[in-house]
């Protein structure tokens, strides 16, 4: 009897849609939770995310913080992953929901350069042609115009930047760690991190943003949980193209949560990622020629 097993490549590309269903989710509710400070969004984004990884590492009975020799990754993965969840939350806040989800899958752009450089991952020109597709058809939607509000557009480019490198310490960690190990020690490094900023700038909420704000951080946990297990799978070059589906979810979310409407250019646009990812889809998935 024939068993077909799934490869590690097809459970990275199903974690990372997974992941950005996740995002595009809390994307839509940070943003409903209204004028708070990002600080203060960021926070409690993170204490939900670093419950649920708690949760797991107590009943899989294993390590908090992970092995001793992993613990510069893990810090500058935190790091790394703080400094961006604060800038995009930042651009969020400012920006509609689709356009800084847009700029910040320019990650994928920073993850192949920083894979390439520091873990000398290769890039087949199949790859990079599917990636520039699908940054071109990124432009349909995001529509730049430089004026005196590009600074919230130039901050989810640098959110991206540090997204994608956390995103590459991810790959260096491999599997040497847990996922939820991983999890917690950046969602606990955030909390602890942010605790000053948020008592100094702490602002009382309704119930309806305590609610909000919760749902952002679910969402966040899947996100999270699905891309820190996607690139244990599969290298950043074969995968990280999937994340442009997380801007598919946020527009189909944003049209009843915020009446945000998409136009003809930013239909686009998802036309085009979506050619771009089937192509990319295809060519990974062809037989290879000997």
């Amino acid at each position: 009897m024939e068993v077909n097993i799934m490869t590690n490549r097809t459970k990275g590309i199903i974690a990372i849609i997974i992941a950005s269903f996740g995002f595009a989710w809390m994307s839509i509710f940070v943003k409903l939770a209204g004028d708070l400070p990002v600080f203060q969004k960021v926070f409690f984004r993170n204490i939900v995310s670093m419950f649920f990884a708690l949760i797991m590492i107590t009943i899989e009975k294993d390590r908090l913080i992970g092995k001793k020799q992993h613990q510069k990754l893990l810090l500058l993965r935190s790091v790394l992953g703080t400094t961006g969840m604060l800038l995009f939350f930042y651009s969020i806040d400012q920006l509609v929901a689709a356009d800084a989800n847009m700029l910040n899958k320019l990650s994928s752009f920073f993850l192949i350069l920083f894979s390439f450089l520091f873990l000398k991952e290769k890039i087949t020109k199949y790859q990079l042609l599917a990636i520039i597709i699908a940054f071109l058809g990124s432009l349909f939607i995001i529509k730049p115009q430089f004026n005196i509000q590009i600074i919230p557009y130039l901050t989810s480019i640098a959110a991206a930047m540090f997204a994608g490198g956390a995103y590459t310490v991810l790959r260096a960690l491999g599997t040497k760690e847990k996922y939820y190990t991983i999890v917690f020690y950046f969602s606990t490094f955030s909390v602890l991190v942010l605790t000053p900023f948020v008592i100094l700038q702490y602002q009382s909420m309704t119930t309806m943003q305590w609610i909000y704000l919760m749902l952002t951080g679910l969402g966040a946990t899947i996100g999270q949980f699905g891309t820190t297990i996607a690139y244990k799978f599969a290298p950043a070059s074969e995968i990280s193209i999937f994340n442009y589906t997380n801007v598919v979810f946020v527009t189909v979310f944003a049209i009843p949560f915020l009446g945000e409407l998409p136009d003809y250019f930013s239909i686009a646009g998802y036309l085009i990622i979506f050619i771009a990812s089937y192509f990319m889809f295809r060519h990974q998935n062809m037989p290879k020629s000997t």
